[in-house]
């Protein structure tokens, strides 16, 4: 008899056994219940057996542990405790799913399940990563008594979030909330809210909520939080008050900083008001300390880590404007970030770098041009390549590959081909890749003669094809009407020992049904059955779904009564045979 304490790796193992047969691979399907009564483990059931299954070895397939655990709960007598919930929320959390954590937690407080605060910190934390902040602050509200067991951090995180999405009225009874359970703010988590809410509130409450915040275990950097608060009421045109505040900011161990002061003696400026401009850069000199660079570096990279990236743009943009020092990691770190949402702003990021003399990373251009090409950017990214080039950056056959492959993106296909020529005077071997991101360039203008000469220069220069070579030429010439093309790159790949998969299949059917060549498609199919059951199921029902839409009903009923071709008869059953009486109708 097998030791119980193999049972849940057995059960495990086949659960990922059988998913892997499924379509798609790791869901939940009634095959897998057949596994379970298979294995016989009804009769051990119970929640410390599924806290171990899910925990670790489900932990990071969320539809195998969430089925496990609701099949489970579907058996006679059996009834789950806080273990298994606590296994099944902490799985859900890691991978994200709102919709089954919200309904979990439900369930778990219709049964009246006591959950510990660490499983409602990693709910909370996954919340927040997935932008449900107003969720997240619900989700406290109901457990507020456990924030001590949930972590200063997360209720930091929370406290940050809140106040960046906009919720002030929820961040500031957070804010409440964590003065009076006494948990210690951190710089991100007081920093952020501060820095918002100064603009819309009077020196007295700012002040206070400064007090609250001294008085309990903080741990806060007093300069970077003068910075934040006198450049919140800056912001909010409370310029006078940004003065006034100075001082008291500096009397509370808040100590301002040569930034602070510039900050406020700019916004004088903007307004026309000399005199006050020079008073302020008189207090500098006298009051003032210099920034400190690795206080302002940890805080705008903690920033971005917690995915305040507006946040830390708009830091960074104040430490670039007033030329304070600032580490060339923390600008590769901007210029990734910010391009999401503010390519603008990254430039000016990216041109600061350069201005120092120094180079971006790798991994910073190539966030940067994805960015610039999302947002429709695409003069700049190619300036920005001009100056990379002007700049001696495109050394290797990497930093070469990335330039290559986002003027493929930006359709910029002359430069890209350029580039590439550029290359192979330099002694740099061209890709399979590098000739895939032209070819697709190519085949999105409909520019087909230039990828056919492609794919005769891959060839002259021993440049192996893959399987998405054959997919991207594939794919376009059926969808042009090019069907012996398709078919001859079809017969070409299996010459060569290339094995097609659904993509080149469901290119191939498509084209081939819209143009009625029926018997050629059945061959096509037939290609697939022989190669892979599974994969020739997902096959089948793309094929009678283009003979459907295609009005082929006649060929449609043939083929469904052709049951050799069903492997499992399953899936007669399932969607495609539906879909013919639907359309028979």
């Amino acid at each position: 008899m097998r030791p119980a304490i193999e049972l849940p790796t057995r059960i495990a193992r086949a659960l990922v056994s059988a998913s892997n047969q499924t379509s798609p691979t790791r869901s939940w399907t009634p095959q897998l219940e057949h596994t379970l009564h298979r294995l016989g483990c009804r009769n051990s059931l119970s929640p410390q057996l599924i806290s171990r299954v899910i925990d670790p070895f489900l932990i990071t397939h969320p539809s195998l542990a969430l089925g496990f655990f609701n099949w489970a709960s579907q058996q006679p007598q059996f009834v789950h405790d806080s273990i298994s919930y606590q296994s099944i929320l902490r799985s859900l959390s890691i991978s994200r799913q709102f919709n089954a954590i919200d309904s979990i937690l439900k369930q778990a407080k219709a049964q009246n399940v006591v959950l510990d605060g660490d499983t409602y910190g990693s709910v909370i934390s996954s919340l927040i990563q997935g932008r449900r902040t107003k969720n997240a602050f619900l989700v406290f509200n109901e457990v507020k008594l456990l924030s001590h067991r949930i972590g200063a951090d997360i209720c930091n995180s929370l406290l940050a979030a809140l106040t960046s999405d906009g919720y002030l009225d929820n961040a500031e009874k957070m804010f409440d909330e964590m003065c009076m359970r006494d948990l210690p703010f951190t710089t991100i988590g007081f920093g952020v809210f501060i820095w918002r809410f100064c603009r819309n509130a009077n020196l007295d409450r700012v002040l206070r909520m400064l007090d609250d915040v001294k008085r309990g275990n903080c741990e806060i950097n007093g300069s970077v939080i003068a910075v934040l608060i006198v450049d919140g009421l800056c912001k909010a045109s409370k310029v006078n008050e940004a003065m006034a505040i100075l001082n008291e900011l500096r009397i509370r161990s808040c100590k301002p900083d040569f930034m602070a002061y510039r900050i406020v003696a700019e916004a004088f400026r903007s307004n026309g008001d000399v005199v006050d401009t020079d008073r302020v850069l008189k207090m500098k000199r006298k009051l003032g300390v210099a920034p400190r660079g690795n206080d302002y570096k940890l805080f705008v990279l903690d920033l971005i880590s917690e995915r305040r990236v507006i946040e830390a743009k708009e830091l960074g943009e104040v430490i670039v404007s007033g030329n304070f020092p600032i580490d060339d990691d923390v600008l590769n770190a901007l210029i990734g970030s910010a391009s999401a949402i503010d390519p603008g702003s990254s430039l000016m990021f990216f041109d600061h770098l350069i201005g120092k003399g120094k180079l971006p990373t790798l991994l910073t251009l190539s966030n940067l041009s994805r960015n610039l090409c999302k947002h429709g950017k695409i003069d700049e990214l190619v300036e920005v390549f001009r100056v990379l080039s002007n700049n001696d950056y495109f050394e290797d056959k990497d930093s070469y590959s990335v330039m290559v492959s986002f003027l493929c993106k930006a359709r910029r296909v002359r430069e890209a081909y350029g580039v590439l020529q550029e290359m192979k005077r330099k002694g740099f071997a061209s890709s399979a890749s590098l000739y895939n991101s032209l070819l697709e360039a190519c085949c999105s203008d409909d520019l087909l003669r230039p990828a056919k000469k492609l794919w005769d220069e891959m060839f002259a220069n021993r440049c192996g094809v893959n399987l998405k070579t054959y997919n991207i030429l594939i794919g376009k010439f059926s969808q042009v009407g090019e069907l012996e093309e398709a078919l001859r790159l079809f017969g070409h790949m299996l010459e060569n020992g290339v094995a097609p998969d659904a993509t080149t299949y469901k290119s191939l059917l498509e084209g081939l049904c819209k143009e009625d060549k029926i018997e050629a498609a059945l061959d096509v199919f037939n290609k697939s059955v022989q190669q892979d059951g599974i994969l020739s199921q997902n096959t089948l029902r793309i094929f009678i779904l283009n003979l459907c839409r295609n009005g082929m009903l006649f060929n449609v009923i043939q083929i469904v009564c052709q049951k050799k071709l069903f492997r499992k008869p399953i899936f007669i059953g399932y969607f495609p045979l539906v879909y013919v009486i639907y359309v028979c109708c």
